[in-house]
């Protein structure tokens, strides 16, 4: 198989009390940048786990970014189609 375009994701988190805020970006070839959020809030109960807190926050930012990409993309091909697009995740 052959790779004809390879993407970077770039992901930080900050800390804060019980909650872990996730922040990525993706930066397409054609020089877009698209950003996206997400956050976990451990429950008072529950044991610290700082990973365990990055995976559902990197999750969400990611399940945005990934709306935002299918948006992105469905103007592209109403922009060719010259109709309504509508992709499905």
């Amino acid at each position: 198989m052959q790779t004809i375009a390879g993407w970077h994701i770039e992901m930080e988190f900050k800390e804060v009390e019980k909650e872990t805020r996730a922040a990525a970006m993706v930066r397409l070839p054609d020089g877009t940048e698209m950003r996206a959020r997400g956050h976990a809030t451990r429950h008072p109960h529950d044991a610290e786990q700082l990973r365990v807190g990055e995976e559902i926050a990197a999750a969400r930012a990611l399940n945005e970014l990934s709306r935002e990409l299918l948006h992105k993309a469905e103007g592209e091909i109403e922009q060719v189609t010259h109709r309504e697009a509508h992709l499905q995740m």
